[in-house]
């Protein structure tokens, strides 16, 4: 169960550095940005100002921070994260 239950967290945590549709369609960023999340920061500044490289270099910075987190997870994962199979070869 615990494989299935750590590739469903590394799954949702990218999933949720990724929030985009939500925020745009029910307040595009909200009042006071309340609900103005990075990605919609990016949008913004990638299409709203017409600035792409910007807007490039933050999809960039978000990519590392996801693939930095994701690598702590991973690190994380032998800690609990049982494979039956693994078990089996130790005892042979």
């Amino acid at each position: 169960m615990t494989p299935t239950l750590f590739f469903q967290l590394v799954l949702n945590l990218i999933a949720t550095f990724q929030v985009f549709t939500q925020s745009y369609i029910a307040t595009q960023g909200g009042p006071l940005q309340s609900t103005f999340f990075y990605m919609l920061y990016i949008y913004n500044k990638a299409f709203g100002t017409l600035r792409m490289g910007y807007g490039s270099a933050l999809a960039w910075i978000l990519t590392l921070i996801i693939l930095g987190v994701t690598l702590l997870v991973f690190r994380s994962s032998p800690h609990w994260v049982y494979y039956e199979a693994e078990r089996r070869k130790e005892d042979a």
